[in-house]
């Protein structure tokens, strides 16, 4: 009873994919994980080796320096909201604001995950563009929810003012921040702040509610500089003399510790991040170890087709994400167009939701298309959810959905009833999930199946994701509808209007597809990252060890006593 049998699943990569077919898809996805690379490495360039030198040139590192001193050598980072702003031109400023000129990244320090927020110093000093706060706040919030220790890497020269409309007020705007700095004290998230150059307004309030603030000789936190402040030019008062850390440290007691260089700032804030409790990860491995897949991840390059409309079998999906392959599925005799589970990523336990694809044999119904929602695979996937959460189980939710089952029949059946039971099953989840948007997260079904609306701690994309109501040929038939017959050719006979009415049609249909593309989600943040495929595991690795790391914040079961034993016997059909 209290133990699960884990089965291998998948198979080798030539029993499932013709030589053909394995590099057509291959070539397929190296050419757009190149776009994505390059745009990536821009973004991490800030404004480029100009601005870097004149951070030198002021005896400090750039940001990414300081992220290379702080983690642990060798270890890996995981950036998040990396292409927040990409491709937006803001007046005032002739150059972009790369990733909103803000670094957020999960970081190995002292052997245990930690979030990162970083000014980036190369753009614009550190300020804070449109969409610099949600994306402060995105991380705090997934730090939070993990319970992830904090550290703030602070210089900033405050709000980009010719853009302050766009960053100060609103329900997300720059004071949000600090809201959030107290939510994280409220639930004991420690907050390490390294203060390290300019810290003006804003950002002079964001290190204060930290646990522990560092300040560097040449770093000074103000609500007002010397600039502002009536006097200073007469008396030669700069904002270091008002706010240096010969006031915060000696006097005011807004900072902790005063260091002479960013080095020593940094070697200090590992040695705090290091007196804080070790991982728990090992304790919840329950005997086991981490061990790789049987199948290289790589070898998602080749699973997936160019065409959206073509199907792929998600079993070889996760066989290439989970420990050893193996892989115990929950409600199997019911619901086919979704796979529910249990398996192993890096030796911890994790329930694995998918989408099936192409045309699934549902007993009692005949055969059904993949990649949508029926009544059955709804009231599957949100038992399981609820299982998931009553159990502590990380939830990851794989997703390539068009939506909905519609039609009378559907109505007759209540999915509207069901489809909100899922709802109000991942609205109320306190268990961390995680979403993955393998290809289509289309209309409905990117709601139910946990869509960032629905407060994952973390959704990726891919180079493939599709995200939209609905694809641009659909929305442009909508759209025109009333001027084309039954079969949703274009009714007129007049060559005049038929021209306009195609052309209109492929307006809409292109700049639909354009806002799908899922370089513009992230730009939006309608997704935190958009990740390789063949980089899913090492995400995943990183994500579960994450969830299982802090203790004591969440209700975790032993295996034992999960609720998942219970439901299997009691929707057994044996």
């Amino acid at each position: 009873m209290a133990r699960l049998l884990l089965r291998p699943i998948g198979d080798v990569l030539e029993a499932e994919l013709s030589p053909e077919e394995i590099g057509k898809h291959r070539t397929a996805m190296a050419a757009l994980d190149g776009a994505l690379n390059e745009k990536l490495a821009i973004t991490r360039q800030g404004w480029g080796e100009k601005y870097a030198e004149r951070v030198h040139e002021k005896n400090k590192l750039t940001t990414w320096e300081r992220i290379e001193a702080l983690k642990d050598p060798g270890s890996e980072v995981f950036e998040v909201g990396t292409l927040v702003n990409w491709g937006r031109k803001f007046p005032g400023s002739k150059l972009d604001a790369p990733g909103a000129g803000v670094v957020t990244v999960f970081v190995r320090v002292q052997s245990r995950w930690t979030m990162v927020i970083a000014n980036e110093n190369t753009v614009a000093s550190g300020a804070w563009w449109p969409q610099t706060p949600e994306k402060i706040e995105r991380a705090q919030e997934m730090a939070l929810r993990l319970r992830l220790p904090v550290v703030y890497l602070v210089d900033c020269s405050g709000l980009f003012l010719p853009e302050q409309s766009r960053s100060f007020a609103g329900a997300t705007g720059a004071g949000h921040i600090f809201k959030k700095n107290a939510l994280l004290a409220d639930k004991g998230v420690p907050q390490i702040a390294g203060v390290f150059g300019d810290c003006i307004a804003g950002g002079g309030y964001m290190p204060i509610i930290s646990d522990r603030v560092y300040m560097t000789e040449g770093a000074y936190m103000v609500i007002a500089g010397a600039a502002l402040i009536r006097g200073a030019k007469s008396l030669k008062l700069t904002s270091l003399d008002i706010g240096g850390p010969e006031v915060h440290v000696h006097q005011s007691g807004c900072a902790d510790v005063r260091v002479p260089d960013d080095a020593t700032a940094l070697s200090a804030i590992r040695a705090e991040i290091g007196k804080l409790p070790t991982s728990g990860a090992d304790f919840y491995r329950y005997g086991t170890e981490a061990a790789e897949a049987n199948f290289p991840a790589e070898e998602l390059n080749a699973l997936f087709p160019p065409d959206p409309r073509q199907g792929y079998a998600i079993e070889q999906v996760i066989a290439r994400l989970v420990d050893h392959s193996l892989f115990h599925e929950v409600l199997a005799d019911i619901g086919n167009e979704m796979i529910t589970g249990l398996a192993r990523i890096s030796g911890l336990w994790v329930g694995i939701i998918a989408n099936r694809q192409g045309l699934i044999d549902e007993p009692g119904f005949g055969k059904r298309p993949g990649g949508s929602l029926f009544r059955e695979g709804i009231a599957k996937i949100s038992t399981f959810s609820r299982a998931c959460n009553d159990d502590g189980i990380p939830i990851v939710w794989l997703q390539d959905i068009a939506g909905f089952d519609i039609g009378v029949e559907a109505e007759r059946l209540g999915l509207l009833g069901y489809g909100s039971n899922l709802i109000y099953s991942n609205s109320t989840n306190t268990t961390p999930m995680f979403t993955i948007l393998l290809r289509k997260a289309s209309g409905a079904g990117y709601y139910a199946m946990a869509g960032l609306p629905y407060d994952p701690v973390v959704q990726l994309s891919t180079p493939i994701t599709r995200l939209s109501v609905m694809e641009g040929r659909t929305l442009a038939i909508a759209t025109y509808n009333s001027k084309l017959d039954d079969d949703f050719e274009i009714a007129s006979t007049d060559p005049e209007e038929r021209r306009a009415i195609a052309e209109g049609m492929q307006q809409v249909a292109s700049r639909i597809d354009a806002d799908m593309d899922p370089i513009a989600s992230a730009s939006r943040m309608d997704t935190d990252e958009v990740v390789p495929v063949a980089r899913l595991r090492a995400w995943l690795e990183m994500l579960v060890e994450s969830a299982w790391q802090s203790t004591g914040g969440r209700r975790t079961k032993n295996p034992r006593i999960w609720s998942v034993h219970d439901l299997e016997v009691l929707c057994s059909r044996r």
